[in-house]
């Protein structure tokens, strides 16, 4: 399947194959591949979702994987059978020179003409009989988000070696491809599309400079308003759920190391990331509902006049929009860009944009620290923190990238143009996959990465086995175990070097752990209060109520908590980016000096940030 960008070419992959998509690479290059299987009439036909592209010419590493892709040109891909070329009823006057592309290739080839629904609610008309006469092809009319068409192209992709085919071959020389267009579109539409005034009239304020920039801010500020005001009840249930699971595996396992193993080890450590389910939810149902409804190209819009200043353009924005879900999607989505020194340079401060494995760490932190209390209307002080957390790094990889593209990295400007889809409310049925797509892959992670460390964790913090003194209580006795054990002198190891910032030896395990993945430290943190027996009331309550056993002051400070978000905002905590980093780049260089600015980075303002709200707290 071929075609443009918000052509609904994957509405219609997903209705062909039933949501049954496997996600992968080609062989030796990291653009994605998805693909499925439908069985019609006994036969099945596999069908391949290739990246969206306006030209089989390509620019940028997505649109070459194309072109490749459908020439037979990638080892172990065999060549395609046939081709479904989509084309959006609405603008199908910029995808016929795409057409024409690839019937020049020879292959089968047959057109899905898509939204022919809002097509006539426009009031224009396609005669899609004369639309396969000009070119030769078969051509089917689908509405694909309703089923519409669907049963005609069925019959068709099983048989693509009996599908017509054009006499002639489309011209490929410019001014003779301009003239096939305009013929074949004499032929085929009888009523171009009208203006649609409830876009016209909804963009007037979008895409104003001045409204449009303060719909942005809005936008974003309720947006994370509402991941922490409508996740809570949910959090609360699971967290309720999960120390009834740890309970329970107490009363049925013998008492001793296995027992701990269950609820300290798994429990605690998994469930201490799982409850922030319904917070990760919430974050990508926003993301991909105001994706598919048609703002985040507007977004894309009304911040490229910030990119510009800073030396991206709008593909790069896109590019780091998607690092919001997670880096690696996000370093990954640079292949549209065509420049390789503005490629670079996204992909660098990619890691800096607040990916969801960040999302927990900030929502532990500000739901122990920051009180849950309105400070305007239904805004929350909670929702605030959260969006400044948001700001902060997007405004380090505005700065990061401003400052490598006029020195390290010197990117040149490439044209740029940005197509805005009209804004269509998404079929349900589409949100809820992609968004269950997105909660698959945090509980994966949950399932592999962080029960991996925590049972590595769980082992250190057990191990050796020190006998306490015996005039210490069961709280104390614990913690000197826990303080005695091989996690607790690597933490003690650390703390010299972290004392700095206002942080102990306990959250030097945790940022030595969350090298792994970010949101381990959440678990880690579990699992070291757990050990010590002061998670009675649950891990937030833990972390506001630890002090120092010598002093008697608390750990987590106002100082201590706020260096250790900006921490959070800016280190490069994730293996999993830095090895699509080197994938990317085809290089460990880059990675390695990826991981060591930010470092130094988030040592810093998080070393400025302790000194500062200690300051204005004295």
């Amino acid at each position: 399947m071929v075609g443009s960008p918000n052509s609904g070419k994957t509405t219609l992959f997903n209705a062909l194959t039933g949501l049954r998509a496997r996600v992968g690479n080609y062989p030796g290059v990291t653009v994605e591949r998805r693909e499925g299987d439908a069985t019609i009439d006994g036969h099945r036909v596999r069908v391949i979702d290739l990246p969206g592209t306006y030209s089989l010419k390509p620019l940028s590493p997505d649109e070459a994987v194309v072109s490749r892709v459908i020439r037979g040109e990638i080892a172990d891909v065999p060549p395609p059978d046939g081709i479904v070329i989509t084309l959006d009823a609405c603008t199908i006057e910029r995808s016929l020179a795409l057409v024409a592309e690839a019937l020049a290739l020879g292959l089968p080839a047959c057109v899905v003409v898509t939204m022919t629904d809002e097509l006539r609610a426009r009031g224009g008309e396609l005669n899609l009989a004369r639309l396969g006469t000009a070119l030769g092809v078969p051509v089917v009319g689908v509405v694909g988000h309703r089923g519409l068409g669907l049963s005609e192209l069925r019959r068709l992709l099983p048989h693509p070696h009996q599908w017509s085919r054009p006499p002639v071959p489309p011209p490929q020389g410019r001014e003779d491809r301009r003239t096939w267009v305009a013929s074949v579109l004499a032929a085929a539409l009888v009523a171009r599309p009208g203006r649609s005034a409830t876009t016209e009239a909804i963009d007037r304020v979008v895409l104003h400079p001045v409204l449009g920039t303060l719909l942005f801010a809005a936008v974003m500020v309720f947006f994370f308003q509402l991941i922490f005001a409508w996740a809570t009840p949910a959090m609360d249930a699971i967290d309720a759920a999960l120390a009834a699971a740890a309970d329970a595996a107490r009363a049925v396992l013998p008492a001793g190391v296995l027992a701990d193993f269950v609820a300290d080890g798994v429990i605690a450590g998994v469930g201490s990331v799982v409850v922030f389910l319904p917070q990760i939810l919430l974050l990508f149902t926003l993301l991909y509902f105001l994706e598919d409804v048609g703002y985040m190209a507007r977004a894309a819009f009304v911040v490229d006049r910030a990119m510009g200043r800073i030396g991206l353009e709008g593909r790069a924005f896109v590019a780091l929009l998607s690092s919001y879900a997670c880096a690696v999607p996000g370093i990954m989505a640079t292949r549209t860009i065509p420049s390789a020194t503005q490629r670079l340079v996204t992909m660098l401060v990619a890691p800096l944009m607040t990916c969801s494995a960040r999302l927990p760490v900030y929502a532990l932190l500000i739901g122990a620290f920051v009180p849950a209390k309105q400070v305007f209307g239904p805004l929350g002080l909670q929702g605030l923190a959260l969006l400044g957390l948001y700001v902060l790094g997007a405004l380090g990889a505005f700065a990061a990238a401003a400052i490598l593209g006029r020195t390290l990295v010197k990117a040149d400007a490439m044209p740029f143009y940005l197509e805005l889809p009209p804004y269509r409310m998404p079929p349900a049925k589409l949100v809820a996959s992609q968004v269950w797509g997105a909660a698959s892959r945090f509980l994966r992670r949950a399932g592999t990465i962080i029960l991996a460390v925590s049972i590595l964790l769980w082992a250190l913090l057990t191990f050796p086995r020190v006998e306490a003194p015996a005039h210490l209580d069961e709280k104390q006795a614990a913690a000197y175990a826990l303080e005695h054990s091989a996690g607790g002198r690597i933490g003690h190891a650390l703390e010299p070097a972290i004392a700095p910032l206002g942080f102990d030896w306990k959250i030097g395990i945790g940022l030595v752990a969350s090298l792994a993945a970010r949101e381990v430290i959440v678990s880690t943190l579990a699992q070291i209060y757990s050990a010590s027996g002061e998670d009675e009331a649950g891990l937030r309550a833990a972390l506001a109520n630890d002090r120092n056993r010598e002093t008697g002051e608390r750990i987590y400070t106002p100082g201590t908590v706020a260096a250790l978000l900006v921490f959070f905002v800016f280190a490069l905590q994730c293996t999993s980016t830095i090895a699509t980093l080197a994938r990317e780049t085809n290089s460990w260089r880059w990675p390695a000096f990826a991981f060591v600015y930010l470092l130094a980075l988030a040592y810093g303002a998080s070393f400025v940030a302790y000194r500062l709200v200690n300051a204005l707290n004295a």
